[in-house]
C-alpha cells in the first residue's frame, strides 16, 4: 500500500497543532519572563552579590582611573544603593509584565483570542528588558562609567546577551502572522 505524502497543513489539521509563530512568540516571551523573574529573585534574595557589582561600576574603582573620566564616579554608598534598588524594581516589573504576557499568550493559543493583547504586553516587557540592559548596562554602565575597562566588574557580555535575547524575542513577537490563528 502506497501512502500519500502529507502536507504541513494536513498534519496540522490532523494533530490539532498550534500555530507555529504564535507558539514561538509565547515560548520566547515566557522564557524571557522566567529569566527576568529569576534575575530579580536572585538580586532580592542574594542582595549583596550584585550590590557589590553596582558599587564597583559606579565608583569606577577598577577602571584605568583616568582623571578625565573619574569625575563621573559615584562614591556615595547611598546613591549606589538607590541605583541598585531601582534596577531590582525595574527587573521585577519587567518580569511581572512578561509573565502576564505569557499567560495571555497561553489563553490566546487555547482559542480565547487576545493575540493583540499578548503582543502588546510582550512588547512592553521586552522593551523594558532592552532598556535595562541596553541603555542601563551597556550605555550607562559600559560607556559612562567605563565598565569596559574593568577586568573584575565588567558585565558587558552578559548585558549584551540579555539585550539580544529580548531583541530577538521582540522581533518574533512582531513577525507577520503572529496574531493569526491558523
Amino acid at each position: 500500500m502506497i501512502s500519500r505524502p502529507r502536507t504541513r497543513s494536513s498534519l496540522r489539521r490532523r494533530a490539532g497543532a498550534l500555530p507555529v509563530l504564535p507558539l514561538a512568540a509565547a515560548l520566547l516571551t515566557s522564557t524571557v519572563a522566567l529569566y527576568m523573574a529569576l534575575v530579580a529573585f536572585g538580586n532580592i534574595t542574594d542582595f549583596d552579590t550584585n550590590r557589590a557589582f553596582v558599587h564597583h561600576v559606579l565608583a569606577m574603582d577598577t577602571t584605568f582611573k583616568d582623571p578625565d573620566l573619574m569625575w563621573r564616579s559615584v562614591d556615595s554608598t547611598t546613591l549606589q544603593d538607590i541605583a541598585y534598588v531601582l534596577i531590582i524594581v525595574w527587573e521585577t516589573v519587567a518580569a511581572l509584565v512578561l509573565v502576564a504576557a505569557g499567560v495571555v499568550w497561553a489563553r490566546a493559543l487555547r482559542g480565547g483570542g487576545g493575540f493583540a493583547r499578548a503582543r502588546r504586553l510582550s512588547t512592553v516587557g521586552l522593551l523594558m528588558v532592552m532598556l535595562l540592559f541596553g541603555a542601563g548596562f551597556i550605555a550607562v554602565g559600559g560607556e559612562w562609567f567605563a565598565m569596559w575597562q574593568s577586568k573584575a566588574w565588567n558585565g558587558l557580555d552578559a548585558a549584551t546577551r540579555d539585550f539580544m535575547l529580548a531583541a530577538f524575542t521582540l522581533l518574533v513577537v512582531h513577525l507577520p502572522g503572529v496574531e493569526e490563528r491558523v
